[in-house]
């Protein structure tokens, strides 16, 4: 009985064995039979493939929708008298026939309205001479505007239209701006009304440029165009900044750059224009110039600097004279001939200005009493 239950066991461990021994075997050779799962398999779980984020999309529209449409088109109309060209009837008629004809001449700017009452900033060489001016809105209404003021000296104008409501521009800070923030020109070049071109503030503080007499341009790359003139300059957030005025000539072969009034000269410009119909600025009644050291060394001065070319007015009764350098003004330094006068501009007239002057090697402090800038209509 023993033996018989011992032969049983060693039966039943052989088959165990064997039967290990086969799986082994057959593992071996099919392997892919784990990976296929099943009651001997390990549990495998496929790691998810990872999620990529979606790109950032940059988008400058919300600047757009709240700029956009307080910027106008500015249609302007005059009549000119052009010479007629000869013919041979002019031979025999002589005298009798005009030598000149009238003609309407059209030109296209832009503009932006900058308060409810309807007042409308452009540039004043958009409006100079102009008989009449017409406004087109970005909603599609039309009003004719009237000239509220002009000022030649920063180039700059307002208009005055008669309809409500309006949207109005948001001012911006023109004096926080960077070189390299983004920008934003909103006009109607070629005519195409409600154009946006983007750049960024290529430099600040340009002047020299001989646009106006009183220049302190932002410098962009943003294209401004033929029709842009008048238009917005918008940061990023859609403020005001600037008020485009200019490109440099494309026929010298420059490209990408434009020229607009900062927004902080524009808000003082309008403010004295919608108060007194113009802008009232200190002066002097001096022409300056700028001078090299090797300049000054040839007109037998001892440094260069401003020297002033010709001086009247309240400049003269004050004991300044031509050929006088101009080094300095309240205190301050001045670089530059644009320096002076606008650093005089920005004072108020019967106000009392201290300067420090180099006559020959003599150095002079003179006080002069400020008049009032002559107004050009």
């Amino acid at each position: 009985m023993i033996d018989r239950l011992s032969r049983g066991l060693v039966f039943v461990a052989g088959s165990v064995v064997g039967g290990l021994a086969l799986a082994f075997v057959i593992v071996a050779l099919r392997p892919d039979l784990i990976r296929r799962g099943g009651p001997i398999a390990p549990l495998i779980t496929a790691r998810p493939p990872a999620v990529q984020a979606a790109p950032t999309r940059v988008t400058y529209a919300a600047a757009v929708q709240r700029a956009a449409p307080s910027v106008v088109n500015v249609y302007t109309k005059q009549l000119v008298n052009e010479r007629v060209a000869p013919s041979s009837l002019g031979e025999l008629f002589g005298d009798f026939l005009p030598r000149y004809r009238p003609r309407i001449q059209n030109t296209l700017g832009s503009g932006v309205i900058v308060d409810e009452a309807g007042h409308i900033v452009t540039n004043y060489h958009v409006i100079a001479n102009a008989d009449s001016v017409l406004v087109a809105l970005a909603d599609g209404r039309v009003a004719n505007a009237r000239v509220v003021g002009r000022d030649p000296d920063t180039d700059l104008a307002v208009l005055k239209i008669d309809l409500t409501p309006l949207p109005v521009a948001t001012f911006g800070r023109s004096d926080r701006l960077r070189v390299g923030d983004v920008v934003l020109a909103i006009g109607s070049p070629m005519g195409l009304s409600q154009t946006v071109t983007h750049g960024i503030v290529s430099a600040t503080g340009r002047q020299h440029m001989g646009v106006a007499n009183l220049e302190d341009f932002i410098q962009t790359d943003a294209p401004i165009n033929s029709g842009n003139s008048g238009g917005a300059l918008v940061d990023s957030s859609g403020a005001l900044i600037g008020i485009n005025t200019a490109m440099a000539a494309k026929s010298l072969g420059v490209e990408g750059i434009g020229f607009a009034i900062p927004v902080n000269m524009v808000r003082g410009v309008v403010s004295d224009i919608i108060a007194n119909g113009r802008v009232i600025r200190g002066w002097l009644g001096i022409v300056a110039q700028d001078i090299t050291n090797e300049q000054a060394e040839q007109l037998g001065l001892a440094q260069g600097g401003v020297l002033l070319a010709y001086v009247g007015g309240p400049g003269a009764q004050a004991g300044l004279r031509p050929g006088d350098l101009l080094l300095e003004v309240e205190g301050s330094a001045v670089n530059s001939a644009q320096d002076a006068i606008v650093t005089i501009a920005a004072h108020k007239p019967g106000s009392t200005l201290a300067m420090k002057v180099l006559r020959g090697r003599k150095m002079l402090d003179i006080k002069a009493t400020v008049g009032e800038r002559p107004h050009q209509p």
